[in-house]
């Protein structure tokens, strides 16, 4: 099965690229990572790429400072083909340039081309879209997808889901139904009672979030 790609964006190591490293892959500030940062805000170990079945995932290994992907800080992620992950001062981009390519034209681009920037200094990856007069710079490239509903999974866990998802669903219905135009029609006003809800809301989910990431629940 192939490995990753991966370039490094920035940092020390600006203009690497590690191409199709197998997995499960380390990386880290140590000797015997498979990608080594010289970075010191980097971890020895400092993060793992793994596959799953189909899957890229990416696990935080403990590491000091984090690791964050597309901008958001995170301990357990699916990766995907043009996906940035950044730790320390190392920015790294995911994805050979033709597979940055097809990823976007699964999500229905048309005719999307990726080339290199030869007069860069860094020969920086481009994102070329049919219509466009100037090119997207791949690393600005951040799509938000909705997520694929898991595979595979028991009928309790399906119940699981399910009942998470219901839950957060009907919070979502009732503060949509307590929200109220305003005399323009532009801006939607919530009242506070609401507003604090929607906080606990978000509060519960990064919750359910530190809990499955936590390697040690459930204990």
């Amino acid at each position: 099965m192939s490995g990753v790609t991966i370039k490094i964006l920035h940092g020390a190591d600006r203009g690497r690229v590690y191409e199709e490293v197998q997995l499960p892959m380390t990386i880290g500030r140590e000797e015997g990572n498979d990608i080594q940062l010289n970075d010191e805000r980097v971890s020895r170990c400092h993060l793992k790429i793994q596959r799953d079945n189909d899957r890229l995932v990416l696990t935080d290994l403990d590491s000091t400072n984090g690791t964050k992907v597309n901008g958001v800080e995170c301990q357990l992620k699916i990766l995907r083909h043009g996906d940035l992950i950044a730790v320390g001062r190392s920015l790294m981009l995911v994805g050979s340039e033709e597979q940055i390519a097809a990823r976007l034209a699964a999500m229905g681009t048309d005719g999307p081309t990726v080339k290199r920037e030869m007069g860069s200094s860094d020969s920086s990856m481009r994102v070329e879209l049919q219509g466009t007069n100037s090119p997207i710079p791949a690393e600005m490239m951040q799509v938000r997808e909705l997520p694929n509903v898991p595979k595979d999974l028991s009928p309790g866990q399906k119940a699981q889901i399910c009942e998470v998802l219901d839950y957060l669903q009907e919070r979502l219905h009732r503060l949509i139904e307590s929200a109220k135009h305003d005399d323009s029609g532009q801006d939607v006003q919530l009242q506070l009672g609401a507003w604090h809800r929607l906080l606990d809301t978000q509060a519960e989910l990064a919750e359910m979030v530190r809990q499955i990431t936590d390697p040690d629940w459930p204990s």
